[in-house]
């Protein structure tokens, strides 16, 4: 499955595997339940899955003590059934720290309901899914001087509390692979120079600090808004990550659109390309591991808020002008140029 007659892999999945690497995407097992076509190209394409939303501490403790377990559980049946690996993702975020726990975080100024947290989620979760964003989008250049986000681990726990929540998750997941996940690292923008410059920063000292850094997860949002990729700089920093002993994982790659008036075959190019100049760059770095996607399909993408919930609608002439098209499948799973280009990109990827 995935081989054309021709011997030369035609899905993700089988390009991936060609060179060492491996591909998948984010996924909500209700949707894989519901969509026929989906689930299947998801078995066909993937061999990677990323909870889109089950994992994240407010999904799974939306109360205090009161935990959701069941679509991680049933994505998890649904990958081990299809021979498919989970990533943990994320512990910490915080953008999805439970209201009441921010308040117990910030009156208390206890490390508890963190422990409390990790010791839970790990000790369901951490034999079966050996690879955690322990920490995702830590940084925000010009907010601190180190660059880190201002955030209730920040204001709390101090700059420490990345080092920290490494070494608790590898007390509770000893043989798991622990990451921090970042985003904006593409474009020639100062914003971007920056965050390169502060994460590099980042995983200096705490390699220096002996912390259990594994891996850095790179997320990928491209956009066609912000002008040219930096494929010198971007190339540059990852060959500086691997360096530092860490493996790389392209976590979250779509593609937000800038002019969604254009041709559709036009919008489709746009994105196509794109993909192409930022995974020649990043694949021709061997500690890159694998390219997921943030999701399979423009159906569900999440820079289509309006069109969320459309389920199986086809790409009438309205819905293709408000739906973003920055994933490998349109709306009606028919695979597009982005498809292509990923496949292309990883088949010329160095072995």
């Amino acid at each position: 499955m995935g081989f054309r007659k021709s011997g030369l892999p035609s899905s993700l999945a089988a390009a991936a595997a060609d060179t060492g690497r491996y591909c998948g995407t984010s996924a909500q097992i209700e949707q894989i339940d519901g969509q026929p076509d989906l689930r299947a190209a998801i078995v066909r394409e993937c061999t990677w899955l990323t909870p889109e939303y089950a994992l994240k501490w407010d999904a799974i403790e939306p109360k205090p003590g009161s935990h959701l377990f069941t679509p991680v559980d049933d994505l998890l049946r649904f990958s081990d059934a299809h021979g498919m690996k989970v990533r943990g993702h994320t512990l910490l975020w915080h953008r999805t720290v439970p209201s009441w726990a921010e308040r117990i975080l910030r009156e208390s100024k206890d490390w508890g309901p963190i422990h409390r947290h990790f010791s839970t989620v790990l000790a369901r979760y951490g034999q079966a899914i050996d690879q955690w964003d322990v920490i995702n989008e830590p940084l925000e250049p010009g907010h601190h001087g180190d660059g880190l986000r201002r955030s209730v681990f920040l204001d709390v726990f101090g700059p420490d509390y990345i080092r920290r929540a490494l070494e608790e998750a590898r007390i509770l997941a000893p043989t798991a692979r622990l990451m921090v996940n970042e985003y904006g690292l593409e474009y020639d923008l100062p914003d971007e120079r920056s965050r390169r410059h502060c994460l590099l920063k980042l995983v200096e000292r705490l390699k220096a600090a002996g912390a259990p850094l594994d891996g850095l997860g790179i997320q990928g949002h491209l956009d066609l808004g912000k002008g040219k990729i930096d494929a010198t700089a971007f190339g540059d920093f990852l060959a500086e990550i691997a360096a530092l002993g860490l493996f790389i994982v392209i976590t979250e790659l779509d593609v937000r659109e800038a002019d969604r008036q254009a041709p559709v075959a036009a919008r489709d190019r746009r994105v196509a390309d794109e993909v192409r100049r930022y995974l020649d760059v990043a694949l021709a770095q061997p500690a890159v591991r694998g390219v997921i996607t943030w999701g399979m399909t423009d159906r569900h993408s999440w820079l289509s808020p309006s069109t969320a919930d459309e389920g199986h609608a086809t790409d009438t002439a309205r819905t293709t002008r408000d739906r973003n098209r920055g994933l490998p499948f349109d709306a009606a799973m028919h695979r597009k140029p982005m498809h292509s280009a990923i496949r292309e990109s990883l088949l010329a990827a160095p072995r």
